[in-house]
């Protein structure tokens, strides 16, 4: 079992070329994944695979597509302020999936907090309005990408206020108490479930790829009846594997450990053999 988790930021727009522009870049890799003859599955199958609830074969010759985040980027085509229109990550998975005939799904990581996308999208995007959840359910229901979480609020630095007690914002490191990991996970949890029922999150992101040992020791296994979740993943670069612990899988992030298609071939060459 080798499976590259493949991560991109739809926010990531700052020109129209591959190294500038995710939505440039994921329709580019798609192309790459499909020539390789690589299967796309959902990140969830992975994890059953990992956690003995499915055959290894369901995840064979195989990458998984996780976007972080969560904001319209992710499902709308929009009109990007100094980029111009931009495919939105759903449109581009079904264009691939049109063009080749190849099924193709993603796992979107949100933010969950509606107060903290409100103000992320003042500080962080374009003060359009355009961090909101009303795509959620119709992605959920359509089964083009699963809604999992990337924490309450994600400790962020620009917000006023964030979930965490002591308030060591900018950092995902510092979600180290009971206290602080049960409001930024747990309570993430519970108000996707609430949202999107009969749906439930079962996985998790972490926040700019930080953890600690509290979270990936002590809280996540054994407070597995509160929080509900079956696995973490970080942006530590690598497959999932059989011996992966399943509270910090790895994944590859566009822009980071690639940064060309050909980087891509090179990166997957790697990650399966």
């Amino acid at each position: 079992m080798r499976v590259p988790v493949l991560t991109y930021h739809s926010n990531n727009i700052s020109g129209n070329d591959y190294a500038s522009n995710d939505h440039v870049a994921l329709a580019a890799d798609l192309r790459v994944i499909h020539r390789r003859g690589l299967r796309i599955v959902p990140l969830g199958r992975v994890v059953d695979v990992l956690l003995g609830e499915a055959p290894e074969s369901a995840v064979e010759r195989s990458v998984a597509l996780s976007f972080d985040d969560g904001s319209w980027f992710d499902w709308h085509d929009l009109d990007h302020p100094t980029c111009g229109p931009q495919r939105g990550f759903a449109g581009i998975l079904r264009d691939f999936a049109a063009q080749t005939g190849a099924s193709a799904h993603a796992t979107s990581f949100v933010i969950v907090s509606p107060d903290a996308r409100a103000t992320l999208d003042r500080t962080c995007l374009a003060d359009c309005g355009w961090w909101g959840d009303d795509w959620w359910r119709p992605a959920q229901d359509e089964g083009l990408l699963a809604i999992e979480s990337h924490s309450w609020d994600h400790n962020h630095h620009t917000l006023p206020v964030t979930a965490a007690h002591e308030q060591r914002t900018g950092t995902f490191r510092s979600i180290d108490t009971y206290m602080d990991a049960d409001a930024e996970l747990r309570q993430a949890a519970d108000w996707l479930n609430r949202f999107l029922a009969p749906h439930r999150a079962t996985l998790f992101a972490y926040p700019y790829g930080e953890t600690n040992d509290y979270l990936v020791h002590e809280y996540l296994p054994h407070y597995t009846h509160e929080h509900r979740l079956r696995a973490a993943f970080g942006t530590a670069p690598g497959p999932i594997e059989r011996s992966s612990g399943h509270w910090h899988l790895p994944r590859y992030v566009a822009g980071s450990h690639w940064k060309s298609s050909a980087e891509l071939d090179r990166l997957l060459d790697d990650a399966l053999s």
